[in-house]
């Protein structure tokens, strides 16, 4: 990745930490309900993955920690921050929320509670993309604890026996939900597991972008030129709990401070500014600016949208109530 590259990229998950940090602090405030689970700390694993591939342009999925990966894909964080405050300006005109974030014209397919879920709906894009004949590749994010469904290995099985264009990409943060991983999984490297279906995969450091960046290039590569599947762990940790609900008290304060210490984001900044390429008042200058982005143009964006009208009450429960479905768009 060029210098220039990884500025932007610097400065994109230097955005994405300070967008999260507010939705935490929206969710105290009471702005947002529900369900609320963040991605700090787990930030290269996103942007490293996405910057190898083409979002827009290849779809891209994940499970319920998704505002990072959407916002990656292209869409806008206004919508992403309004369909956290339930408005209708949200990109699921606020009937979604949290977990299940999409933006189908940045072919950004969604976020998704239900733990595996992605898995069969990765394969069956990817299905979709060769029948086709497109160059386009189908990216499924996912995390440690949800490669013990049964799906998982069904729909890596199928994936290989067709050679389907699919990525898979393991972000293994060692934790599912409150119980660590060799509490709960057999072959805790999960990239082992794929060997039962003759995947070929890798293990690398998900807090540093470099690493990320370079082994999803040769992953995305391998897709892209119909070598069928492929299978990445990123190794990363998430800095809050599973999700606003998480006392947090199962992870020692030992444990925690090895991994601040390993935060992707001062991996990166200080790398750069070893390489000359930029300061640490540049730095300070982006945080002020993104911080001030966020509460002035973003929040207020959410915070003065429409509650969703009555009319779409109903709209979306039933297939006949659909525009699309009956007629096309009215």
């Amino acid at each position: 990745m060029k210098a220039a590259d990884k500025k932007r990229v610097l400065k994109e998950m230097l955005f994405a930490r300070r967008f999260e940090e507010r939705c935490y602090e929206a969710y105290v405030e009471r702005k947002i309900g529900g369900f609320l689970h963040l991605y700090s700390g787990e930030e290269a694993c996103a942007y490293g993955v996405l910057e190898a591939a083409k979002p827009g342009h290849d779809y891209v999925m994940t499970s319920y920690r998704d505002h990072i990966h959407a916002i990656k894909s292209g869409v806008s964080p206004k919508a992403v921050m309004a369909e956290l405050f339930a408005k209708e300006t949200g990109c699921c005109k606020g009937l979604g929320g949290s977990m299940h974030i999409f933006g189908t014209e940045q072919r950004f397919m969604g976020g998704y509670a239900l733990v595996g879920g992605p898995f069969p709906l990765a394969a069956g894009i990817a299905k979709g993309i060769k029948l086709k004949g497109g160059d386009e590749i189908c990216i499924c994010f996912l995390g440690d604890a949800a490669n013990n469904q049964g799906v998982f290995h069904e729909s890596l099985n199928m994936a290989k026996v067709w050679g389907l264009p699919v990525l898979y990409v393991c972000e293994n943060n060692l934790y599912g939900i409150g119980t660590r991983i060799e509490r709960s999984t057999a072959v805790v490297d999960q990239y082992k597991r794929v060997a039962a279906y003759d995947i070929p995969s890798a293990q690398v450091d998900g807090q540093d972008l470099d690493t990320v960046y370079d082994a999803a290039k040769i992953a995305v590569d391998h897709v892209r030129s119909g070598k069928g599947p492929y299978f990445l762990e990123l190794m990363t940790y998430r800095y809050r709990g599973h999700s606003m609900s998480d006392s947090n008290a199962y992870r020692t304060k030992e444990e925690e401070q090895i991994w601040n210490e390993r935060d992707p984001l001062n991996i990166l900044r200080d790398r750069l500014v070893e390489a000359g390429e930029i300061t640490t008042d540049e730095y300070k200058k982006w945080d002020t600016e993104i911080i001030a982005e966020i509460e002035d143009d973003i929040i207020k964006f959410a915070e003065d949208s429409p509650e969703p009208s009555a009319e779409l009450l109903h709209k979306y429960v039933l297939a006949e109530n659909d525009p699309w479905v009956n007629g096309g768009a009215k």
